[in-house]
């Protein structure tokens, strides 16, 4: 959870709970990117599918900021969801190495609106992998100093 009003802090926690079938608490501390907010960090283990019941469950507050991730797993692909105030929720499925995979017919679609409508393919693709979603969340993944953090690193 990236930031979500105090008021809602006790919401998210049983909204977590309610998909998760066990009790919750996580450990809130302020969000220094937006004042009056609050974040949290919790690690999860759960069947396929639980990555998206966890978004739908906590995509309903408009006023969360939040990424939910599960790893890829024998028979199953990994999933990210982002979510923010303006430009709602985002999912991907991702690889083993945390490649976002993009479905042809998505690819395809971009290439036919590029070369009908003019659209800007590369701001297309961009958005196909979820660049604006990762400019907006990016300030908030940092947390305030001494709390938990699992940094990104981008491989080329």
């Amino acid at each position: 959870m990236h930031s979500a009003p105090r008021a809602l802090c006790p919401h998210v926690e049983w909204a977590v709970a309610g998909v998760l079938g066990t009790r919750v608490s996580l450990d809130w501390i302020r969000q220094p990117a937006a004042p009056g907010t609050w974040r949290s960090e919790f690690s999860w283990q759960g069947r396929p599918g639980t990555a998206s019941q966890l978004a739908s469950a906590l995509r309903g507050w408009h006023l969360l900021r939040f990424e939910v991730t599960s790893e890829p797993r024998t028979g199953a692909e990994g999933e990210r969801y982002s979510c923010t105030p303006d430009l709602g929720i985002f999912h991907a499925v991702t690889g083993v190495h945390g490649d976002i995979l993009i479905p042809e017919d998505r690819l395809r679609a971009a290439l036919v609106r590029s070369q009908h409508d003019e659209s800007d393919l590369a701001a297309d693709i961009a958005r196909l992998l979820g660049k604006p979603w990762d400019d907006e969340l990016e300030p908030f993944r940092h947390a305030g100093e001494g709390a938990p953090v699992r940094w990104l690193h981008q491989v080329v």
